[in-house]
């Protein structure tokens, strides 16, 4: 923000507060004025747009006690008439006219404000930083979703995509939010949906915030139109390749496909948002499928070999020895999920020991043979040991 800019803008009648304001009420107008004015609520509105840029702008200064302090000593020493100097320079003193304050100003001297400042009051040169003009700035991110079947995360598919337009959202009126409930602004950026970062040096870069995502905003209770984006969907869709072990809820990126960048800016990028289908049968469990097969008492107690369905495949069978015990776990190596280099991973067969609901005499008599013919067995002794 140049010295110039504080001479034109008066950041207080931005705000509509005094010039003695407390911060409370700097912040609760700025506030105000984000909520009325923000371009998600008031798509291809310039105006808004604009008061939403002044008073996020004047916010950052008024907020701040150090550059509210030098906003309001540059005021008072230059636009405010207590400090003037002649429109030419002076021959004696070399004191600067108004023409070389300003051509200073605006990065026509050697050195900017700070040099000029330093030789008002007998100090050296400064450095400052030189307003630079706007460069290329890259395009929006664009998010979609998606929903697909179980095997179509395993293997991997190619859908398509509607993706989310710049519109505003008819349901939140872009806002994003539940009807109902309202956004909150953003307390880390304090709605200006931008904060500083520094490297160690003593200058600060401006950046999205990491919080709202540069919206300013923070929705709490989303829009169940729009899923909380403020946008509206629209007609366009585009095919997706989803690769193979897609998780549920996991976001995929197409680089290079979200909105066009300004002045010679990149794409953003578009994330698309994978929802899968619970299997019938079927789980997983990282790129293994886990499954649970019920068998009889009688194949659990003498062995037995057994079909057990794989997804989208042939049936493969399965031993079961002797003597397994009710929740064994088997693996059938390469019938899992599809690895992206090639591999599979492995299907985990669990067993259940199904007991049948009722007896007809011949087997009650069966097991009365079988329990005399075993033993007296008592399976719960251990848990009575010290």
């Amino acid at each position: 923000m140049s010295t110039k800019d504080w001479l034109e803008k008066d950041y207080y009648k931005v705000l509509g507060v005094s010039k003695d304001a407390k911060p409370d009420e700097i912040k609760k107008a700025f506030r105000r004025i984000a909520r009325e004015n923000h371009p998600d609520q008031h798509p291809g509105d310039k105006q808004a747009e604009q008061r939403f840029k002044d008073a996020s702008e004047a916010n950052a200064i008024l907020s701040d006690a150090d550059k509210r302090k030098e906003y309001d000593e540059a005021r008072s020493l230059f636009g405010g008439g207590g400090f003037r100097f002649p429109r030419g320079g002076s021959a004696t003193t070399g004191a600067p006219g108004m023409e070389d304050i300003f051509r200073t100003m605006q990065g026509g001297g050697d050195g900017g404000i700070g040099d000029l400042l330093g030789n008002l009051f007998g100090q050296g040169p400064t450095t400052t930083r030189r307003t630079t003009q706007r460069g290329p700035r890259r395009g929006a991110d664009v998010e979609g979703e998606v929903a697909i079947d179980f095997e179509q995360a395993v293997e991997g598919t190619t859908v398509g995509v509607q993706m989310i337009s710049e519109a505003a959202c008819q349901a939140c009126h872009g806002t994003g939010a539940k009807a109902g409930t309202v956004p909150r602004v953003c307390p880390t950026c304090q709605g200006s949906g931008m904060q500083a970062s520094t490297s160690g040096g003593v200058f600060s870069v401006s950046e999205p915030c990491r919080d709202c995502r540069g919206r300013g905003l923070i929705v709490d209770q989303p829009c169940e139109v729009c899923l909380g984006s403020g946008r509206a969907r629209s007609a366009k869709t585009m095919q997706v390749r989803i690769p193979a072990g897609v998780t549920d809820a996991q976001k995929i990126r197409i680089k290079g496909k979200g909105s066009p960048g300004e002045n010679g800016g990149a794409a953003g990028d578009l994330y698309v948002t994978v929802h899968v289908r619970p299997h019938r049968l079927f789980g997983r469990s990282g790129d293994n499928l886990t499954l649970t097969v019920p068998v009889t008492f009688s194949e659990a107690s003498l062995g037995a070999e057994i079909d057990v369905p794989t997804l989208g495949g042939t049936p493969v069978t399965l031993r079961i020895p002797a003597a397994t015990p009710n929740g064994r776990t088997f693996r059938v190596r390469g019938k899992g999920v599809s690895r992206p280099n090639g591999t599979h991973g492995d299907l985990l067969v669990t067993v259940e020991v199904e007991v049948p609901g009722s007896l007809n005499d011949a087997a009650k008599a069966a097991l009365e043979q079988y329990t005399r013919a075993v033993g007296p067995l008592n399976p719960r002794a251990h848990l009575f040991q010290h």
